[in-house]
C-alpha cells in the first residue's frame, strides 16, 4: 500500500522535519527514535514510502534489511550491549520501519515508550555523534 499524504517519516527523508541521523544511503535511513524505550533505540526505514514492510518491492526491502544489519552492528559495538533488539510493528506510523533496540537485561526491552515525555534533543544529539557512520 503506498500512501498519498507524506509521513512523518517521509517527511523526515526531506528534510521536512529534523531527526538525529545514524545512517543514509539512497535507498535507507536509519535515526534515532525520540521517545527510546533504551539509549540508542533506532528506527531503520526505506526513503519510499510504503505502509508495510511486507509490501516493499524486493529490492528495497533487500535494501532495508542490509541497513538494518549494518546499523545493529555498530550498535552493538559502540553501545557494548549484548543485544539489539529487532521488531517490526508498523502500527503507529503508515511508513514501513524496523526498530533496534539495545539491550542486556529482557527487564530493559519490555520497557513501556512515554510518548508524552519531551525529547531530550541534547542526549540525543550528543548519542548520534557517537553512532553516526
Amino acid at each position: 500500500m503506498i500512501m498519498t499524504e507524506d509521513s512523518i517519516f517521509t517527511k523526515i527523508v526531506k528534510g521536512e522535519v529534523p531527526s538525529h541521523k545514524v545512517y543514509e544511503d539512497d535507498k535507507t535511513l536509519a535515526f534515532l527514535e525520540i521517545h527510546p524505550i533504551q539509549p540508542g533505540h533506532t528506527l531503520v526505514i526505506p526513503k519510499k514510502q510504503v505502509v508495510y514492510v511486507w509490501d516493499l518491492p524486493e529490492e528495497d526491502y533487500q535494501a532495508l534489511m542490509m541497513t538494518t544489519l549494518k546499523v545493529a552492528r555498530r550498535l552493538r559495538e559502540v553501545l557494548g550491549v549484548t543485544y539489539i533488539g529487532e521488531r517490526i510493528i508498523g502500527v503507529h506510523v503508515p511508513h514501513a520501519h524496523v526498530q533496534l533496540i539495545p539491550f542486556n537485561l529482557v527487564e530493559e526491552l519490555n520497557v513501556q515508550q512515554d510518548m508524552s515525555a519531551e525529547p531530550n534533543h541534547q542526549a540525543l544529539e550528543t548519542l548520534v555523534k557517537k553512532l553516526a557512520f
